[in-house]
């Protein structure tokens, strides 16, 4: 097949290239569309318990509190809550929350009066309300009713929070970090780029298929999205991964040909020789890297599925970018690859790079010597996985300035209780008062209960209050709502404990209880994703051995690399505990230390995952190449390493530089996603391909090539390979 895409793009260059510009311009034409498909929200699972509670909470109760507006006097508004500006200010956002087609349940201490809404210091008042819709269109709305209500009016000030406040601030501040991460990674890929190739015509050639993937997968995420669900944020991997695979896709093809027009070769041998080992190498490339990011696929959250689908799209369509672009660009530039060189240009051109041949040679004279040590930091870097937690993200993944910070804070600290972070238990099905009442008991009696608060009246420890006016909105003939208010931090452990403990009650008789909340949400998320994680690691891992082995033919080789990939995703997520868990860096870095995003840490993991095969299927082309043309085996490390160590290094340098841009982000898990995929990205180049991997070939030696009989047969019947070009004899 790729002998057929070399002949094709020799004789029919310019066809190619003109269909591959119209293709362009279709798919931008319908890739700008996906903007309005894409959603925000989508870290719950729909079937969880929590999410279900939530569904019934908005179709009979008209939803739970997701936006709080914090109404405080300024220095200039004289007498607190007392004065009439601040009460003229309340009753103004109070009254019009309530005519707002997008909001229901608004309540507010300028109606309610309650001890409740007020802060300690009596300085501070609440205005709660629920903002209607999917998570998305929370966000949306949100953002329209914090421009009318919100802000410093009169010298009184209108802060907002809650779940529909700290939405609006994460996607305001994500979509100005993003900005500011694309102005450090794009100039300084540029660079790179140039410093890489050494001539400006080779090193625009990644950027258009970068483009093209791009490009293509926003016109795939426009059709998924008239489908089904998908997330907004995969916008970011799309353009991440979209330039970062057409960099190593077309270094690895551009730097092939030039190698070989280097040593002699006509531009046609050149480009059949390039298409037929560098294209072989791109196709199981891109293969490990898809099935990396299939896994994602076995989660039922759509934010992580639709990584999924941005990764598989972008991975295929760079590919095909990568086999019918670059190939007919190169034939028709041929020898003018080199145009526009740079003075250093003849060392960049080399066929193969001596420090990583002699690096190579050095670890497999002395493998215990070299590796060891490398293998010790990875493992003592790895060690703080011992006490990972995970979570799921809150007003505490902001930046203390900003607003919705600000009101968690205040609600934590200067409230008596935070009602908003309640537990929700909702019943399907009436119960009767009696019933409920004991049931309500029950709850008020667990261990850090504070109240709880039922249509038959309001419990603590046991006692019962008579009803108020508010709690009649708690009932209904065919399902009824409490709400259990705890001394807990929210999302502790002693909080998620508490949510346990309430499930393991039995609820009134003849009903079904469902326990929702955020402390609810975290417990489900976690248990969602846990008990499926082993089913994703183990199709990566047995997706990878099966690719590997038809790549290799060996079985050695896929275990090898799996180990080693191992090894190195658990010193980088060891390194993110260490900082963004543990707190290290915390000031240098400007977050609050706190559990790992559960979702964040799953998606950083196969995201990494399969740019490190790609790497891995870098470096094991050229050495089984040089083990099939029978170089020995010190020749098959060394030279395999020379002649990929500087595509390697660079293809992750400019990588890692579009992920580390991320660090720059004010929103911690971006932060924690930018900077370990960086990491990792950083230490597979270097410690895993330079050092652990001549160190393994060094002690596995011919066994490292080894298959058993019947797999080498069925290696020689389905094994991907391109068998070398037969010319027939003059007048055959």
């Amino acid at each position: 097949m790729l002998h057929t895409i070399a002949d094709l793009a020799l004789r029919r260059a310019r066809l190619l290239l003109v269909l591959a510009a119209v293709a362009v311009v279709a798919m931008a034409a319908l890739g700008f569309g996906a903007f309005g498909k894409l959603l925000g929200g989508g870290f719950d699972d729909p079937k969880a318990p929590s999410s279900r509670a939530q569904t019934l909470i908005n179709e009979k109760f008209g939803g739970d509190t997701n936006l709080v507006l914090l109404v405080r006097a300024d220095g200039s508004a004289a007498g607190g809550l007392s004065s009439s500006a601040v009460e003229a200010r309340g009753r103004s956002v109070t009254e019009g929350l309530q005519h707002e087609a997008t909001v229901s349940n608004v309540v507010s201490y300028w109606d309610a009066k309650s001890p409740r809404m007020v802060s300690t210091d009596g300085s501070e008042a609440l205005v709660l309300a629920h903002v209607k819709g999917t998570d998305s269109e929370v966000g949306d709305r949100a953002k329209v009713l914090l421009e009318r209500y919100a802000g410093n009016r009169g010298g009184v000030s209108v802060t907002s929070g809650g779940v529909a406040g700290v939405t609006n601030d994460v996607t305001s501040q994500v979509s100005k970090d993003l900005a500011t991460a694309e102005m450090i990674a794009i100039p300084l890929t540029l660079i790179l780029l140039v410093l890489a190739f050494g001539s400006f015509v080779a090193a625009l050639l990644p950027l258009v298929i970068g483009l093209i993937a791009i490009l293509g997968t926003f016109a795939e995420l426009f059709v998924i999205g008239s489908l089904t669900d998908v997330s907004v944020f995969s916008i970011n991997l799309t353009t991440a991964l979209g330039l970062g695979l057409g960099i190593d896709y077309a270094l690895l093809l551009v730097s092939r040909f030039r190698e070989q027009l280097a040593a002699g070769a006509a531009v046609p041998d050149a480009l059949r020789t390039t298409v037929t080992t560098a294209g072989r190498t791109i196709v199981f490339s891109a293969a490990t890297v898809a099935a990396a990011l299939a896994a994602l696929l076995v989660f039922p959250q759509f934010f992580l599925r639709s990584f999924a689908y941005a990764g598989i799209g972008v991975v295929a369509i760079a590919v095909l970018g990568a086999l019918f672009v670059v190939p007919p660009l190169l034939a028709v530039l041929g020898h003018r690859v080199n145009k526009g060189r740079l003075p250093w240009a003849s060392a960049v051109r080399r066929a193969d790079a001596p420090f990583w041949g002699r690096l190579a040679g050095t670890v497999m004279r002395r493998p215990a010597l070299t590796a060891l040590p490398v293998l010790a930091v990875l493992l003592l870097a790895a060690s703080p996985l011992l006490g990972v937690t995970f979570g799921t993200p809150d007003e505490r993944v902001l930046p203390e300035s900003a607003a919705a910070r600000q009101v968690a804070t205040a609600l934590r600290e200067d409230f008596r209780a935070n009602d908003t972070g309640s537990v929700q238990v909702v019943t399907e099905g009436g119960v009767q008062p009696g019933a409920l009442s004991t049931y309500a008991q029950r709850l008020s009696r667990l261990d850090g209960v504070v109240r709880v608060d039922a249509s038959s009246g309001t419990y603590t420890k046991g006692q019962a209050q008579p009803a108020g006016p508010a709690s009649a909105a708690l009932g209904r003939s065919d399902a009824q709502r409490i709400e259990v208010v705890s001394a807990f931090t929210p999302k502790s452990g002693d909080a998620q404990d508490l949510v346990r403990e309430i499930r393991a009650l039995p609820g009134p008789s003849g009903t079904t209880t469902l326990v929702g909340g955020d402390d609810a949400r975290l417990v489900d998320s976690k248990h969602s994703i846990g008990i499926r994680l082993p089913l994703a690691a183990g199709l990566i891992a047995v997706t990878t051995f099966v690719l590997l082995f038809l790549f290799t033919g060996s079985v050695v080789q896929p275990l090898r690399a799996l180990l080693l990939n191992a090894v190195s995703l658990s010193a980088s997520v060891g390194v993110m505990v260490w900082i963004f868990q543990d707190g290290h860096l915390a000031s240098l870095l400007g977050f609050t230390p706190q559990p790992l995003d559960t979702s964040m840490t799953v998606l950083l993991f196969c995201v990494t995952f399969g740019l490190s095969m790609d790497y891995e299927v870098f470096v094991t082309s050229r050495m089984k190449e040089l083990h099939d043309a029978g170089a020995d085996r010190s020749t098959v490390v060394t030279q395999g390493l020379a002649r990929t160590g500087r595509i390697v290094s660079m293809a992750a340098g400019l990588l890692a530089v579009s992920f580390f841009a991320f660090g720059t982000s004010s929103i911690s898990f971006l932060q924690m996603f930018g900077i370990g995929s960086g990491l990792a990205i950083v230490i597979d180049a270097v410690a895993v391909r330079g050092i652990l991997v001549p160190a393994a070939m060094r002690v596995l030696g011919d066994r490292a090539w080894y298959a058993p009989p019947l797999l080498r047969r069925l290696h020689g019947r389905v094994g991907l390979a391109e068998a070398p070009e037969v010319k027939q004899p003059a007048g055959v």
